[in-house]
């Protein structure tokens, strides 16, 4: 597979503005586990390989388990998550898959009882910049398995890890 475009280099302010968009997400006050399920997630229903493979090397960088990862794509049938964790989960599939039904009142009425206001935006917000970057990596092929996760050292350092559209390496 190759890259069809380098989107970050034919657009740069737009994907400058995606990675604000991102720190801001990645620096709102959400875990940082929850996250790293949030974006795993919305991957695998998007089928993004370039995605998978970033956010499950990130979040094994920081100390997630492999059986929560590996048990992610039937989260519901596992004990392996938290009330919160699961509320975001679901909420993740409800907007991922929008063109399914929308966002039923049973979802949205559960991830409230774990979320407050502004920590459903933000959830919210990081759904929504998390299937932007999966339709741009789907979209200009970019080629999964080439990603470094940031180690516990590096992380002082580095605010997000980086998306690119032509070979992956970040």
């Amino acid at each position: 597979m190759h890259a069809r475009i380098d989107y970050d280099k034919v657009a740069p302010d737009v994907y400058k503005a995606m990675l604000v968009l991102e720190r801001e997400v990645n620096n709102s006050g959400l875990e940082k586990t929850l996250l790293d399920l949030v974006k795993i997630r919305a991957s695998q229903l998007n089928g993004c390989a370039y995605s998978i493979d970033l956010y499950v090397k990130e979040a094994r960088a920081r100390g997630e388990h492999e059986q929560r990862v590996y048990e992610l794509d039937a989260w519901r049938e596992t004990t392996f998550y938290t009330d919160r964790e699961r509320a975001a989960l679901e909420w993740t599939e409800a907007i991922t898959l929008v063109t399914q039904g929308h966002v039923p009142d049973s979802v949205y009425s559960v991830a409230r009882r774990q979320f407050n206001d502004q920590e459903l935006a933000n959830l919210t917000l990081a759904i929504v910049a998390i299937n932007g970057w999966n339709r741009l990596s789907i979209a200009f092929r970019s080629v999964p398995g080439t990603h470094r996760a940031v180690t516990a050292s590096m992380a002082n350092n580095v605010a997000i890890p980086a998306h690119t559209s032509t070979n992956g390496n970040s």
